[in-house]
């Protein structure tokens, strides 16, 4: 496969899936920084399995102005010599492709072969940790970075943290870290179906994950000052923003605990195919200054018969998704199945317009280092940060997807040979947050206190 590398591809970057659901978003994204006087992207292709499609999404992406002559070419997940020679073509495909679970590996595949970089939208974990254990070796090989969740799932999360972490000056120390997410609209909130099929089809193939988690060697993990937590209730009422709260069982306390334990085996970050003597002190410098903490996720509503609806519908995904006849019901049922947060045709450009998520990160540990050592004793600091962005799936996630492909583009010899990674280790060092922050994603410190 080797052969199929190309020394001077044809395209900066190429966005397959173009024609989906979210695919559409990322193109009109992707269009803002096309050939702009600032920006690296110069040369851009949308791929899909159908032409006409893919020109109607590109019309839609471009409106109000004509669709730019942008090359549209002929891809499809099943055909894999179709992936390869796409591969073969980019500097970076961006993944739109889902669920990944059902469709992402042969693009994967392709990418590692080819030594093309690779980023999707993924929040699929079973899915990442099978591709870091059947693809890392070989994209390292090849010089491909393959790094999956740089949208909603889980750069935020990923960000956030490390935003929460920094504040925490010496000796000061995080123990914990919780993430509070709460989704708001002025009009009804309804997500993307290809997340819901995602969720459901993790609940099948939750056995999978644990397999293949069992088959691996155990990685290091990171030292955590002061005792774990302890696990809290079922419902939390977080009084300082005024939301309730149940555990999320997201892929972003997943994906963290992963960027986390390669922080252990690497505490100055990943080294960069060709860094600059300034810039490994820069990334050495960042990443001093980040510190663990046992991390988790919440999902938040103003009210509590919002977070009882929360509950109720991953009741319904947590039994009948562990059945062939009760997926079908989840699947054929969308609307009913989620109290009509998900359907088939998703939501109109107007209910994505008027959405938007605060994700609050409070963060408890203790104002000095010499304290965590103390036997059992309990945090006396917190720390609350937030970030906050518009809607989630198809404004946040393209916002997010197409500026790590342009750090990709502008700072590919800071960045790692190739590997399978998460987003935080990748692009934790670089300007992202700076990047988000200039295009409506914001970071902020809420309070600091003494507990």
């Amino acid at each position: 496969m080797s052969q199929n590398v190309s020394p001077n591809p044809t395209y900066d970057v190429i966005i397959l899936g173009a024609s989906g659901f979210t695919g559409k978003y990322v193109i009109r994204e992707a269009l803002k920084f096309l050939n702009v006087p600032s920006s690296p992207l110069k040369s851009l292709a949308i791929a899909g399995r159908n032409s006409s499609k893919l020109f109607q999404a590109l019309q839609w992406a471009a409106h109000p102005k004509p669709p730019p002559q942008i090359p549209i070419l002929t891809a499809d997940t099943t055909d894999p010599s179709s992936l390869r020679h796409l591969a073969s073509q980019a500097k970076i495909i961006l993944n739109c492709v889902g669920p990944f679970r059902l469709y992402g590996e042969p693009v994967v595949e392709a990418c590692a072969d080819s030594g093309c970089d690779y980023l999707d939208i993924c929040g699929e974990p079973e899915f990442m940790e099978r591709m870091e254990v059947k693809y890392h070796d070989k994209a390292v090989d090849m010089g491909s970075l393959i790094v999956s969740a740089c949208g909603f799932d889980s750069v935020p999360a990923e960000l956030g943290l490390m935003f929460n972490s920094r504040q925490w000056l010496p000796p000061a120390v995080p123990n914990q870290v919780e993430a509070y997410l709460s989704l708001e609209s002025d009009k009804r909130i309804v997500g993307n179906f290809a997340t819901y099929e995602s969720a459901v089809l993790g609940v099948a193939n939750a056995d999978k994950l644990q397999e293949l988690r069992r088959s691996r060697p155990k990685r290091p993990r990171p030292a955590i000052p002061g005792p774990r937590p302890p696990k809290g209730p079922l419902l939390d009422h977080l009084k300082e923003v005024g939301v309730w709260a149940v555990k999320l069982p997201s892929a972003d306390a997943i994906v963290v605990r992963r960027t986390l334990s390669c922080l252990a085996e690497n505490p100055g970050g990943l080294p960069g195919v060709n860094e600059s003597t300034e810039q490994i002190e820069r990334r050495e410098a960042f990443w001093s200054t980040i510190k663990p903490a046992h991390f988790g996720v919440k999902i938040a509503s103003k009210s509590l018969l919002g977070v009882i609806r929360f509950i109720t519908v991953g009741v319904f995904i947590g039994l009948f998704g562990k059945t062939g006849i009760g997926r079908w019901l989840l699947l054929k049922f969308p609307s009913l199945f989620s109290l009509g947060w998900f359907r088939k045709k998703g939501p109109t450009e107007e209910e994505v317009a008027s959405a938007t998520f605060k994700m609050w990160f409070v963060g408890q540990g203790f104002s000095d280092d010499s304290l965590a050592l103390q036997g059992n004793r309990k945090p006396d600091t917190e720390i609350i940060t937030r970030v906050m962005g518009p809607e989630i799936g198809y404004l946040t996630t393209p916002i997010i997807l197409v500026q790590c492909a342009l750090i990709l583009l502008k700072e590919r010899d800071n960045l790692p040979k190739g590997g399978v990674f998460p987003p935080g280790i990748v692009f934790g060092a670089t300007d992202l947050q700076d990047r988000l922050q200039q295009n409506g994603i914001s970071f902020d410190v809420i309070s600091k206190n003494t507990i």
